[in-house]
């Protein structure tokens, strides 16, 4: 039976076998459903065609007017890095630089890297650091943001409607595909496929069988590429990315990230998240006074979302990881699926909650009107950057495989096949599924 494209999930560590994939599937782990391998109809075209068209979109953004406010008379127009200057301007330049890295940087540079990339296979040529390049894929992807930003600014304008004339220049709408064309990039991106175009793909050691864990055979699958090996590897044979056998030090890593959360949450809530000035004083909002204040204005769509990215999603996210902590350290049988649910939704929406403090960055570029009216960060919007940042970091330290350790016997469900569009990959299909 070929070897060729046999995984172990990084979940759940579960070793099985890939199917052959047709455009429009893609394998799941047999034992907790996790996505192992999707394909799209001509993936390399595609991608290249979606990168290509995001990134000159991003070009497109950057120049031209992007916002504008008008109010008694003064005008103030903002291109889509003064979000960044902004912040950098009032004394915050690491918000500053977080803000010009999630919505600009990393998603140029992840563009960038894919370009390069996908020409080199469709050209077939092996390109210079091709590797360690794909291996960055993996890396940035947590931290593209721009769909969190674009929604940051439509909450900040809908703050606004009513109290000025607000203005929408061309690189607003060079951004809005900007964002779709990203994210479309990124679904569009199958790392399975990635890898065996690169590198193709050695063979797993004689001994690994399907139908039972990694770590009981004395192997471990690269949480980067895939490729399943010998745990006696200290890098992977692939793509180089160092290898970890599921252990209680990450647990510890997380707690520590988890307490550090907990506590920035305190000043997050207390501090003030934004200073508005006006000719009749300052007047300063923390995250709930802001929810309080679009309640009293009748916006309670703008309400629902700041309370519950800044305070639902947050709490939510460190209560469920230390409660998975907490399975992990003494591993149960009962609901182990169900759990592996609970983080990957807590591993998705985190990122969601820097909602709040891309509307406060929007705000203080936008509304600088002198006395009439101007804006200034707070430094709630430090801290609760800081929280969001560690249970996002906490969420990737966490390993699920440990929630795992002890759970033995056949998994309940089948290897599936989902619809997604893709394609087969390059390489020779065919491996057997066995559960």
């Amino acid at each position: 039976m070929s070897k060729r494209r046999w995984r172990a999930c990084p979940e759940c560590d579960w070793v099985s076998a890939l199917p052959a994939l047709k455009s429009g599937e893609a394998a799941h782990c047999p034992r907790c459903d996790r996505e192992l391998s999707h394909r799209h109809d001509a993936p390399a075209q595609r991608v290249l065609a979606n990168s290509i068209a995001a990134l000159l979109m991003l070009l497109l953004t950057l120049p031209f007017s992007f916002l504008s406010f008008t109010l008694a008379g003064m005008h103030q127009d903002i291109v889509l890095l003064d979000a960044a200057q902004a912040m950098f301007s009032n004394d915050w330049p690491i918000l500053a630089l977080l803000i010009a890295l999630t919505i600009v940087v990393l998603p140029g540079l992840y563009l960038l890297t894919v370009i390069y990339l996908y020409v080199g296979i469709v050209l077939r040529v092996h390109l210079p650091g091709e590797v360690s390049l794909a291996r960055g894929l993996t890396s940035i992807k947590p931290w593209l943001m721009t769909d969190v930003f674009l929604v940051g600014v439509l909450v900040s304008l809908a703050k606004l409607i009513g109290m000025a004339q607000i203005g929408f220049g061309w690189s607003f709408v060079a951004f809005c595909f900007y964002v779709l064309l990203l994210v479309r990039t990124v679904r569009l991106v199958d790392t399975d496929w990635l890898w065996f175009a690169l590198c193709k793909e050695p063979a797993p050691p004689a001994h690994a069988q399907t139908g039972a864990t990694a770590a009981e055979q004395q192997l471990v699958g690269c949480p980067c590429c895939g490729l399943l090996q010998a745990d006696t590897e200290a890098y992977c044979i692939r793509c180089h990315t160092k290898l970890e056998l599921p252990t209680q030090l990450r647990l510890q890593a997380t707690w520590a990230l988890l307490v550090a959360s907990v506590i920035l949450y305190i000043p997050a809530n207390i501090y003030p998240m934004m200073t508005t000035v006006t000719v009749g004083g300052a007047i300063e909002s923390t995250i709930l006074g802001g929810v309080l204040q679009m309640v009293d204005l009748g916006s309670y769509l703008v309400a629902g979302i700041i309370f519950f990215a800044s305070f639902v999603v947050p709490v939510a996210k460190i209560l469920v990881l230390g409660y998975l902590c907490r399975l992990a350290a003494k591993p149960q049988l009962l609901a182990t699926p169900q759990r592996m649910r609970w983080y990957r939704v807590t591993e998705f929406i985190g990122r969601w909650s820097m909602i709040d403090v891309f509307v406060v960055a929007i705000m203080v570029a936008l509304i600088q009107a002198g006395v009439i009216l101007s804006i200034y960060p707070g430094a709630a919007a430090a801290a609760f950057a800081s929280v969001v940042i560690l249970t996002m970091i906490a969420a990737m330290v966490f390993d699920p495989r440990l929630l795992w350790q002890g759970h033995t016997g056949e998994p309940d469900i089948e290897l599936e096949h989902a619809d997604v569009e893709s394609t087969e990959a390059p390489s020779e299909q065919g491996a057997e599924i066995r559960l």
